[in-house]
């Protein structure tokens, strides 16, 4: 079942309440809503991961536990699902983000020499805010709906099929038995 397969790369709960970092959410990471892994807080903790890895702010991590104590999912699923966007990916997900804006405002997508500098970001930024933060939105939003689905999916699939296991396993099961008991 995928919850054995996501539990093995949790860390334990009880080190997480004790991170320094974590310290700021207090006595509402007691929840034990949030450490326990079933088929609706893991596809709601995989919404809010893949949601907050297209907000492009620093901190992601702490608004996705931010959101995952409101919304009561799985905490570490959450947070971990931030780093969808980490420095490799970064910049080819948000220039896409950026290009999904742009058509849906049916602008015309801003040419810009690039240099490392606060100025050329600060000017840049002015420039493209809109049709990149509507990017950002809408390709989190749809990340956040496509994760969340597909896992119930999964998750779902998973269980029928663990349950027709166990169905043919009774079967084989009271076959045997019946054919034992035929030949005494």
């Amino acid at each position: 079942m995928p919850r054995k397969l996501i539990k093995r790369y949790l860390p334990d709960h009880e080190k997480l309440r004790s991170h320094r970092h974590l310290r700021v959410f207090g006595t509402l990471l007691h929840d034990p809503n949030l450490w326990y892994l079933n088929r609706r807080s893991a596809a709601g903790a995989f919404a809010v991961g893949l949601f907050v890895a297209f907000v492009p702010l620093p901190l992601q991590m702490l608004i996705a536990g931010a959101l995952a104590i409101l919304l009561r999912v799985n905490l570490p699923v959450s947070v971990a699902l931030v780093w969808v966007t980490n420095p490799v990916t970064m910049p080819p997900i948000f220039y896409s983000a950026y290009r999904l804006g742009v058509w849906v405002l049916g602008g015309v997508e801003h040419k810009a020499s690039f240099a490392i500098s606060t100025e050329w970001l600060s000017t840049e930024l002015q420039i493209i805010w809109k049709p990149f933060l509507l990017g950002c939105f809408l390709m989190g939003s749809i990340s956040a709906l496509v994760g969340y689905f597909v896992i119930r999916v999964i998750w779902r699939l998973n269980l029928v099929r663990h349950y027709q296991r166990r169905k043919q396993t009774r079967t084989l099961r009271r076959n045997a038995k019946a054919g034992n008991e035929v030949r005494e």
